[in-house]
Formats: structure tokens, sequence, C-alpha cells
């Protein structure tokens, strides 16, 4: 670290620390909290002439206490209207865009594409958001160390900055502390930090709030983000060589969709993800043997993340390699199929309620007897599933006044992480978010961008093109 003082105007900002182990695109983003003037707008003098994004700190030859020049103008303080009331339908559609509130995109610092698409991914889910405001500094219970503590905090701190601002932010606390708790998303190659896989970053990020936002002193320690994102399989594993049989249950954060040449829809991949062959020691012939693995779901989340394995070791190169094949995957998805058959028999009578309420809306006659015998029903396997334990289709309610619900094993597709590029360490991530007004917007790094649901059913695959790497499905539920 150095720190140097930056002349710009007539303002002199003393002691700002530049780390070298850092492009100089990152100290241009601390320049931007100081003064307002986007990255690419600034022009800073250095020996040799203007400094670059991508330049080497140590060619330069700064210097403790030195004095650099920066010139650029600040985005201009909004002025009041002079023409009368304009209506958002009016706008061109980007405006319409800001208008609404979408919130702010995020600095790519060096190769962090796949840390700002998972971040606006999860940042979509307001309930995590609610989650995370309740946990405070000293909020951190004994069983969560202090690296997880200050990664919870800056999550929080950097959901509330993008909900409060439309101009891009730096997410430098963030990945400072991300990187500090996980060392593998700090490797440097050639002195630049490399790409990395963003679902390793979700899964990591994910692991780290489950531990600190289960509730301190509850008999139960709810877990926040497991009732947000956890799925219970329950699982039969079978060896056809000596007939033993046993069954296990787990709670899983996302499903796999498993490509192969058979693949050519997601209903195909979770269904080839859901069965898997074990190799283990087997009692009953004395030594290894193959079992056979199938899987069920048994307890529904909120928010359902499906991860297509695309990327796998090739090892003739020694690298991970990518399959580009396309696989189609549907705005509305329907799990009921992947269930267990005591979680179907809770989730017919949601589904019928469900079915009378969509038919309603279409003008569509309903048997109002039916319907209540139905609504009846849910009460009925809602108390005979919180006595048997097992296929809860209940959403607890995680705020308070919020009416219980029911799930109906229906989804409907709110998130999109993908990846452009035929290996995992390249490449570009973007994320692809659903607003709660129904519009999705690409946030590519610092640049949100407005689209339309024909731009989000392309990103299935099968050529050079953003491919869906992780999706994220909101539950569709019904009240009771």
């Amino acid at each position: 670290m150095i720190a140097v003082s930056v002349k710009w105007q007539k303002e002199l900002f003393k002691d700002v620390e530049i780390d070298t182990t850092q492009s100089p695109y990152v100290f241009k983003c601390q320049l931007y909290d100081l003064t307002g003037v986007l990255p690419e707008r600034q022009k800073i003098m250095v020996k040799g002439g203007l400094l670059k994004d991508d330049a080497d700190w140590s060619t330069l030859g700064v210097k403790e206490g030195q004095k650099l020049m920066m010139m650029g103008t600040a985005d201009e303080v909004v002025k009041s209207p002079e023409k009368g009331t304009v209506f958002v339908e009016d706008l061109p559609e980007e405006e319409q865009v800001v208008a609404v509130g979408h919130t702010a995109g995020l600095f790519n610092l060096g190769n962090t594409c796949y840390m700002n698409s998972t971040l606006q991914c999860l940042h979509s889910v307001p309930e995590l958001k609610s989650a995370l405001i309740k946990y405070s500094h000293s909020g951190r219970n004994n069983d969560v160390d202090q690296s997880s503590h200050m990664l919870t905090i800056a999550t929080r701190d950097l959901f509330n900055e993008l909900d409060k601002s439309v101009k891009p932010v730096a997410p430098m606390q963030f990945w400072m502390v991300l990187r500090k708790k996980y060392p593998q998303f700090g490797q440097l190659h050639n002195g630049v930090f490399m790409q990395q896989d963003a679902e390793e970053c979700w899964t990591q990020l994910l692991y780290t709030l489950s531990q600190s936002l289960r509730s301190p002193g509850s008999s139960e320690n709810l877990d926040a983000v497991k009732a947000l994102f956890g799925i219970e399989l329950i699982s039969r594993i079978h060896c056809q060589e000596s007939n033993e049989e046993s069954s296990e249950t787990e709670s899983v954060y996302s499903l796999k969709c498993h490509i192969s040449h058979e693949v050519n829809h997601l209903h195909e991949g979770l269904k080839h993800g859901l069965k898997s062959e074990l190799e283990k020691a087997s009692p009953a012939l004395g030594r290894s043997a193959t079992y056979l693995k199938e899987s069920r779901i048994n307890a529904l989340p909120r928010y359902l993340t499906i991860q297509f394995v695309r990327f796998f070791w090739k090892r003739e190169s020694n690298q991970k390699a990518k399959i580009l094949r396309k696989v189609d995957y549907p705005l509305e998805l329907d799990v009921y199929d992947f269930c267990s058959d005591d979680l179907r028999k809770k989730l017919e009578a949601p589904r019928q309620i469900l079915r009378n309420e969509e038919g309603k809306k279409l003008g569509l006659k309903v048997n109002e007897k039916s319907s209540v015998q139905k609504e009846n029903d849910v009460k009925m396997s809602d108390a005979e599933g919180s006595s048997n334990g097992g296929g809860k289709p209940s959403v607890v309610p995680m705020e308070e006044g919020e009416k219980e619900t029911q799930m109906t094993g229906i989804y409907d597709l709110v998130a999109v992480l993908t990846h452009k590029g035929r290996s995992a360490d390249s490449g570009h991530y973007v994320g692809w978010v659903k607003q709660e007004n129904g519009k999705w917007i690409e946030f590519d790094d610092d640049n949100p961008k407005p689209k339309v649901e024909e731009d989000i059913t392309r990103l299935s695959g099968g050529g050079d093109w953003h491919m869906a790497y992780i999706i994220m499905y909101k539950a569709r539920v019904v009240s009771v």
C-alpha cells in the first residue's frame, strides 16, 4: 500500500491509499466514491501519460506522498423538470427502468463478474435481505467465526447500498472480506486476479450466510437460509449384487441438471441428476460394490436453485472444459414428478386450489363445493404433516404478520446466471433478474439493461452466446 494525494478541480484528497496488487481500475473506483466521476471519465496523469485501467503499478514509478492530478466531470445534479409531468409509460424503455426503481449495477474490480452476477441474483430475494437487515454488528453468536461474521455484515451493507443507489456501486469491502474468508478467490496470475467459478462463489456465500443467520437461543436453531433455499431429499440406495437396501435424508441448496447427448430439456437433466452410482463397501459381499442412489424431493424451498453441470475436468488438457449443448428450461417449472409419494399427497389439495384460482381469473366456472373440500384437505394434510414430520408443503412465515401459505410444487423463473465463453477459468458471467413489476434486467457488471422474456429463454446454450449456468425459481403458493 502507498498513500498519495489527488488534486481534482479545487479539491485535494489526501492519504488516498493505492493497493499496488490490484489494477488501477480499483483505484479509479475509490476516486469515484470520493468525487462522483465515473472511472471511464477519469483522466489521471502519471509518468508516461494517462493512467490506464490495466497498467502495471510497478512500471509507473508512483511514490509515497506523490500528488496526482485528475481531470473529469462528475455526474450533474438532477435539476427540477422544466416540462410538465411525464408518465412512466411515455418514457423510453431505458429511462423507465430507472423510473421504476431497479437497483444499481456493480463495478467489475478485475475479473469479478462471477461475484457480481452471484450478488445480483441473491440480492433479488427480498426475504434474504430482510434476514440480513435483522443481523447486527453485535449479533454474532459463538458458533460463527469472525470472518463469516464480517462477510455477512459486508453482504448486508452492500445489499443496502444497492437498494439506495441507481449509480454503479464498487463492492470493494465485500470483495476484500470474501477473499479473506475464502482465499481461493484471491488467486493471482501474472499479477492479475483470476476469473473464478460463479457456482463456487454462490455456494460458499450461501453456506456462510446459513451459519450466520441462524436464530441464536432458538431451540430449533432456525436457519433462515435453509428455510429459503433448502431442499430436503430422501434417497433409496440399492445394491443389485447383494440386494442390500437403505435410505437416507439430506438437505441441499440446489438441484443438478446433468447434461448428456440425451438431455434436451431441464426436466430430463434433473431426472439424471437425481440418480447416481456410488462405489462403497458392501457388508454382505465383504468387498467394494456399486450402489444405485435414487433421490426424491421430500420438502420444497421458497426459492429453488438449479445448476446446469456444464463444466468438467478434461484430463488431456488438464483444465475445466465446458459443455455447450443447448438445454431448454421453462419460465414455469412443475417439480411434482420429482417429489416423494408423501409430498405428492400433500401437494394435491394446494394444487387444486391454485387451479381453481387461475380458472377464476380466466372466467371459468369452479365447483365451489369441491374448492371448499380441497381447502379443508389442505388444513388436514398440514396437520398430518406436523404430526408425522415428513414432507411438509407449508411455508413458515418469516415476517411478523405474514400469512401462512402452502406449496404447490409450481415455480416461476426469477433469476438466471449465465456464462459466456468456453472455459470456467475465462469468459464472462452475467446476472439476469426479474423485477417485482415483472420486467427483466440484465446486470452486466455496472451496466444494467432492460430485457424481455424472449431474451431470457434464448439463454439455453448451443453456441458461444451467454448460456444458463445457475437458474433460480420462486415458489407459487396458495394462502390457507
